[in-house]
C-alpha cells in the first residue's frame, strides 16, 4: 500500500504508471486487454499500450494470442532473486531444510524488512499442513504468528504500539488476539517458555511455535525461527518441538555466521 504523504518530489511517473500496469496484471490471472489495464490504472489507452510494448519487450509480460497480457517469466526471475537474497547463505537454506527433514515439521525464517515482518525463506515439511500464505516475502499477521510474535517481542512497548497502530490486528480467525493488551500478556507468556507459540490464531488447527536466532541492535538484523505443525501435535509436544526447534536455530546461526565469515 503506498504512501501518500511519502510520494518523493522527483517521483518518475512514467516508472510509477509501469509498475501499476504491472501490479492490475498480475492481479489478473485470466488477462487483461490494453483498454482493461487503462480502465484500472487509470490511464489513457495510448499510454497504457506505450507502457505494455515496453513491459512486454523487457519480458515482464507477455501478450496473448487473445490479445490480453499476463504477468511474464522475468518477474519468477526477480521473485527468484528475492528469495536468494532474503535466505542468505547456501548452507542457511540447507540447515532449514534439514531442520524439516528431522522433525517432518515445516521450518520459516522472518526477519524486519522495510520495518514489516516477512517470511524470508521456508522449507516444507511432511507433517505439516501446507501453508500458501506463508511463503518468502508475506508480510501480513505479524500479531498472529509465532514468527512474528518472536519479532515483536524484540521491540519496544512503545515500538510494539506503534507497529501495531501501522499494520492493525486483523482477526484471521475467532482465535486470534486483536487488542494490545492481549498481546502483551501473550508475548510475556512466550518469553517465560522460552518460545513464541501460537495456536489456531492464524489458520484453525494449525499452531506455531518460533524462537529467536539472531539478537541485533539493528532491527533489520533479528532473525527468528518458527516450526508449524497440527495444533493436536503441539498439545502434547511442545517441549519437544521447543528443543528442536532451539536446535535447529543454532544450526541456522552457525550457517549464516560462516558463510558471512566466506564472504567477508
Amino acid at each position: 500500500m503506498r504512501d501518500p504523504l511519502a510520494e518523493p518530489s522527483d517521483l518518475i511517473r512514467s516508472v510509477s504508471r509501469a509498475l501499476r500496469v504491472l501490479e492490475s496484471v498480475g492481479r489478473a490471472p485470466r488477462g487483461l486487454t490494453v483498454k482493461q489495464i487503462a480502465r484500472r490504472c487509470e490511464l489513457t489507452v495510448a499510454t497504457t499500450y506505450h507502457l505494455v510494448r515496453t513491459l512486454a519487450y523487457e519480458g515482464y509480460v507477455i501478450r496473448r494470442e487473445d490479445g490480453t497480457y499476463i504477468v511474464g517469466l522475468e518477474i519468477a526471475d526477480r521473485y527468484r532473486e528475492l528469495v536468494s537474497a532474503f535466505r542468505g547463505p547456501p548452507a542457511v537454506g540447507e540447515a532449514l531444510r534439514r531442520a524439516a527433514l528431522d522433525s517432518g515439521y515445516s521450518h520459516y525464517l522472518g526477519r524486519f524488512v522495510g520495518g514489516r515482518i516477512a517470511v524470508t525463506a521456508s522449507a516444507e515439511g511432511a507433517r505439516s499442513p501446507f501453508i500458501d500464505d506463508m511463503s518468502p516475502g508475506f508480510d501480513e499477521g505479524g500479531h498472529a504468528t509465532a514468527l512474528g510474535k518472536a519479532l515483536l517481542a524484540t521491540l519496544t512497548p512503545d515500538q510494539r504500539a506503534r507497529y501495531l497502530r501501522d499494520y492493525g490486528m486483523r482477526a484471521f480467525t475467532p482465535a486470534t488476539l486483536t487488542t494490545p493488551e492481549a498481546l502483551e500478556a501473550d508475548l510475556a507468556a512466550g518469553e517465560r517458555r522460552g518460545m513464541q507459540l501460537e495456536m489456531g490464531q492464524f489458520r484453525q488447527g494449525l499452531a506455531c511455535a518460533s524462537v529467536l536466532v539472531i539478537a541485533d541492535r539493528d532491527i533489520e538484523r533479528r532473525l527468528v525461527l518458527a516450526c508449524a505443525l497440527p495444533a493436536a501435535e503441539m498439545l502434547t509436544s511442545a517441549r519437544v518441538v521447543r528443543a528442536k526447534l532451539t536446535a535447529a536455530a543454532r544450526n541456522v546461526a552457525e550457517a549464516l555466521s560462516a558463510g558471512e565469515s566466506a564472504t567477508a
